[in-house]
């Protein structure tokens, strides 16, 4: 499927720039997935180009919108600080130094309503693409373009495997495969991405398999 429209023109932008804009949106859309809604608090940490024009971009107002669930075409982005007063949502804005990032780099920090903290850092790479490089600590690499899962568990030996048995089973295709480690034998990230949306018994029976500590699912981001 092409870009839409939005993606690039279009009297819904809330901002001249599609990387500080739809990318942004993209970012805080895909952080409100991970949180599993709308928190009670979030702590927007803006680096290097986002840090210094955010405000002039629409950046401020396209994150909160992503994390109240809006796309990039939705038209209450412009207000979006009004609706997120509306839904409770507590927020602020500050600047950081990442490091060797990307400059379009920001790092959500989530405070559930259940209490639970998130964290992800993402990057506006261009023409509203984004890519997510850390959620929760644990280093990722993904697109929100295509729906995925993203699994902790043990470097075990067949495991892998084990999952991916699972998707054939189903008939599920894999279009991308990731594993992230910091060691042989220790703690590893597996990240799929399919063409198809995965169904929740699927996400259920990986859970059930020895040696997996966590599944997430995050869904599709749409234009």
């Amino acid at each position: 499927m092409g870009a839409g429209i939005f993606d690039v023109i279009g009297p819904v932008m809330v901002g001249p720039s599609s990387s500080h804009t739809a990318g942004a949106v993209r970012i805080g859309a895909i952080a409100n997935k991970i949180c599993g809604g709308i928190p009670a608090r979030v702590d927007f940490y803006l680096h290097g180009s986002f840090a210094e024009t955010y405000r002039g971009h629409g950046t401020d107002n396209a994150l909160v919108g992503g994390i109240l669930g809006m796309s990039p075409s939705d038209e209450r982005l412009r207000n979006s600080f009004q609706y997120a007063r509306e839904q409770g949502l507590d927020f602020s804005f500050h600047t950081i130094d990442l490091g060797d990032v990307h400059p379009n780099t920001i790092k959500i920090v989530m405070h559930a309503r259940d209490g639970v903290i998130h964290e992800v850092i993402g990057s506006s790479i261009g023409g509203g693409s984004v890519l997510i490089n850390s959620v929760d600590n644990a280093r990722v690499e993904f697109s929100g373009k295509y729906p995925t899962i993203f699994i902790s568990h043990e470097d075990k030996p067949g495991l892998i495997a084990r999952v991916t048995s699972l998707f054939a089973d189903q008939g599920i295709n894999i279009a991308f495969l990731k594993v992230f480690r910091y060691s042989r034998g220790s703690d590893a990230t597996m990240l799929i991405e399919t063409d198809v949306h995965i169904p929740a018994d699927l996400i259920y029976a990986i859970e059930k398999l020895a040696d997996i500590k966590k599944v997430m699912y995050i869904d599709e981001i749409h234009s």
